[in-house]
């Protein structure tokens, strides 16, 4: 999944009539100070960072002058939001709030159903409001092959207490909304706030939108605008992240997702689900160091499992090669063997130097015990748990680089 940053998801609404706030995007204090000069009336700013709850983090900020929008945006653009730089400030007209709601639009994982959810206790802190007082949000799914009907949107709105030109308008923007969800192959739209102004109007104050980037093919105007990936991203992907991404967009066949971590020196490869998990966990408990977190399953075609190891091989400071999957897995170790062998051997990595455990089963693993075996890598079948495995690594990493200090 990628998100959007909210200036694009704001002009993407926008593109489809939903009401939002005059915007800038700026890079420096100068470039904030300009565009408050030539609007001439009060700004809010908003750090342009993928995280939600910037108002707590200090992270949007009010200017009644251009000096003061300066001042703001250099403040912002020094600042760190949740492990985000700030690299560009979001420049906004600021408006005269009467009412703050809430809607966002998302999938129901349980009845693979869009989602509407809206209420007109909005600003921060809804998930408490969900919490401590759910009767005041509206839960609404959406036949797919339907649609959302006018008369649908009014429903939702006119159950939390709208009525009059702020329930039109909000029935109007809300259909608006499921058609950009629709149209985008968004997995989440949230706008928080959707806002009442003094003036009587229901404008879009702040945008968040997340897309399903598998279905980027068919999506040529989000080119550019998507961090691929990025959902779940806790700080920006690093480039050898960002490139294991694209190594797994070239296949349709199988995963390769990859993660780095702190330091480390344990190149690590799983197989996703709870036997990842507890081979991670197995080499943390056992003293070792992963460099990365990476998952490979979904039988993935030789190409990939060759490129995911020579990602996880490249990082700087990897001194040996954990592999490990289970029998539910489902995947071909023959596939798996191949790619492995083939990146090893490109690389000029020498098994006898360079610690490397494998722990496989499920299909074609005597095969693939014969492939890894011939190239001198060290394999266990199902006669081994992960976690002795797990040890067995553990101990020709303190044995290899015993003998070499």
């Amino acid at each position: 999944m990628g998100k959007v940053l909210e200036n694009h998801s704001k002009e993407l609404i926008r593109q489809h009539e939903v009401p939002v706030p005059q915007h800038w995007t700026v890079a420096s204090g100068e470039e904030a100070e300009q565009v408050a000069r030539k609007y001439g009336k009060p700004v809010v700013l908003k750090a342009l960072v993928p995280v939600g709850k910037r108002g707590k983090a200090g992270a949007v900020k009010f200017a009644d002058t251009p000096s003061q929008a300066r001042e703001a945006a250099e403040a912002l653009l020094n600042m760190t939001v949740r492990n985000f730089p700030v690299e560009k400030v979001l420049v906004e007209e600021r408006l005269n709030i009467r009412e703050e709601w809430y809607v966002s639009l998302t999938i129901d994982p349980q009845k693979q159903l869009p989602v509407i959810i809206a209420t007109t206790e909005g600003g921060v802190d809804v998930e408490e409001l969900a919490r401590k007082n759910p009767g005041k949000i509206v839960f609404f799914h959406v036949d797919p092959f339907c649609g959302l009907m006018p008369y649908q949107a009014k429903e939702i709105w006119n159950r939390l207490g709208l009525t009059g030109k702020p329930l039109v308008q909000a029935s109007a923007i809300l259909c608006r909304l499921y058609e950009v969800f629709m149209r985008y192959d968004c997995y989440l739209l949230e706008i928080n706030p959707l806002v009442l102004t003094e003036e009587g109007n229901v404008v879009a104050a702040a945008s968040v939108m997340g897309v399903d980037d598998a279905a980027l093919f068919r999506q040529p105007q989000l080119e550019g605008i998507v961090e691929v990936g990025s959902e779940r991203s806790w700080r920006p992907l690093t480039q050898l992240e960002k490139e294991m991404i694209a190594v797994n967009n070239a296949d349709y066949r199988g995963t390769a997702r990859y993660t780095e971590m702190d330091g480390g020196d344990i190149g690590f490869m799983c197989g996703g689900g709870g036997g990842s998990l507890l081979s991670f966990d197995a080499l943390v408990k056992l003293g070792g160091k992963p460099a990365n977190y990476s998952e490979t399953g979904g039988n993935p075609s030789e190409e990939k499992v060759y490129g995911l190891t020579k990602g996880i091989l490249s990082k700087e400071g990897v001194r040996g090669l954990f592999v490990a999957h289970n029998i539910t897995n489902n995947t071909q170790i023959d596939v798996m063997a191949h790619g492995i062998v083939r990146a090893i051997k490109e690389l000029g990595i020498d098994p006898k130097t360079f610690p490397i455990v494998v722990r496989e089963a499920g299909v074609n693993d005597e095969e693939g015990r014969r492939i890894f075996e011939e190239a001198g890598i060290t394999y266990f079948g199902e006669e081994v748990t992960i976690e002795e495995a797990a040890a067995k690594m553990i101990a020709k990493m303190k044995e290899v680089y015993a003998c070499q200090s």
